[in-house]
């Protein structure tokens, strides 16, 4: 692979944020600090804690945490000798007092998340981030629903803030390599700041999505151990490292100690394998924010439905994260056309 940069690649490990989801958002101390350790010892460049939908998440609408995430925060901090603690943050779930407190703590990098068209929501935590003196990066989530060209002028507004790099967030794993290609050297030829790349494998494309991405000059990666994520998963972090070792890319990550990980202590901890199923695949075909699964299926029983009809109507109507509340009021609607149909 010819990179088009020659910048370090720094990967982002999201188990136990974007994993939360899979987890129903019921991390252990325990969990996080084994898993904390052994990323740490394998090399981990960051690791993101806190809950699936970021900082501020734990509430009814978006699921309750068993333990305060900045307990968990502190319990990773406390783990790591040389990898750094990396916090999401939503503007508008997340608010600046938490994003303070997860500074004191000890986080040291901050993704401030917002939707694809909305970035002008960061600028307040991207500057006070930066006043803190935090790694700070704009996240632009479901990337496949806006053009190109919106995606550009939002990534633009980000780095304007002060967005020291911008991801490409394909939050539904809708994206295919030539619109990920598309994306990442779009952005690398308009700003001056690092781009990067957060991928979903509902559609098993995330470690090619990855390497495209790459490839176009990302530096900023996300993966996930044993792809303990949203939906189908992340990019597969052991999977991405043996790829990269096979191309002759060191990233400096022990890939054994990293297999280690994803087999010992992660394997264990998965409630059921993290598998392209029927439910995950129609995240990425609908193009539906992969967090979405979880809501979905409990809504599905609690209807009588299945669950890719739900889905798909949420692809439909476009909604986004942020709407899981209209999960049930799409579900309901649902259940009462069947019935009238019948």
């Amino acid at each position: 692979m010819k990179r088009k940069s020659d910048k370090p690649i720094k990967v982002t490990e999201v188990c136990l944020r974007d994993g939360s989801h899979v987890m129903a958002h019921q991390y252990t101390e325990e969990q996080v600090r084994k898993v904390t350790r052994a990323l740490d010892d394998a090399g981990m460049h960051y690791i993101e804690v806190s809950h699936g939908d970021g900082l501020g998440g734990s509430t009814l609408q978006y699921g309750r945490s068993l333990i305060d995430e900045m307990k968990l925060i502190e319990a990773a901090v406390e783990e790591c000798k040389q990898a750094t603690v990396a916090v999401l943050l939503l503007p508008g779930i997340g608010t600046v007092h938490d994003l303070k407190q997860a500074r004191q703590l000890g986080a040291g990098l901050v993704r401030v998340a917002t939707h694809v068209t909305e970035a002008d929501v960061s600028a307040q935590h991207i500057s006070v981030a930066r006043e803190l003196g935090m790694e700070t990066l704009g996240f632009l989530m479901m990337a496949h629903m806006a053009p190109v060209e919106k995606l550009v002028e939002q990534a633009k507004l980000m780095e304007s803030y002060g967005a020291q790099a911008v991801y490409v967030t394909d939050s539904a794993g809708a994206l295919l390599p030539d619109q990920v290609r598309e994306r990442i050297s779009a952005l690398r030829n308009s700003l001056d700041i690092e781009v990067g790349f957060h991928g979903h494998n509902n559609l098993s494309v995330a470690v090619a999505n990855t390497l495209v991405a790459i490839e176009e000059g990302a530096t900023r990666i996300d993966g996930s151990i044993r792809c303990l994520g949203a939906g189908a998963g992340n990019t597969q972090t052991e999977v991405l490292l043996a790829v990269l070792d096979r191309m002759g890319i060191d990233v400096g990550i022990d890939l054994y100690k990293t297999m280690d990980v994803a087999e010992n202590i992660v394997g264990p901890m998965l409630p059921r394998p993290q598998e392209i199923n029927k439910g995950s695949l129609v995240l990425g075909y609908a193009g539906v924010y992969s967090s979405f699964l979880l809501h979905a299926e409990r809504a599905s029983e609690r209807f009588g439905l299945d669950p890719r009809d739900i889905l798909i109507e949420l692809g439909k109507r476009n909604v986004v994260g942020g709407q899981e509340d209209m999960i049930l009021d799409v579900a309901a609607e649902l259940a009462r056309a069947q019935k009238v149909e019948a």
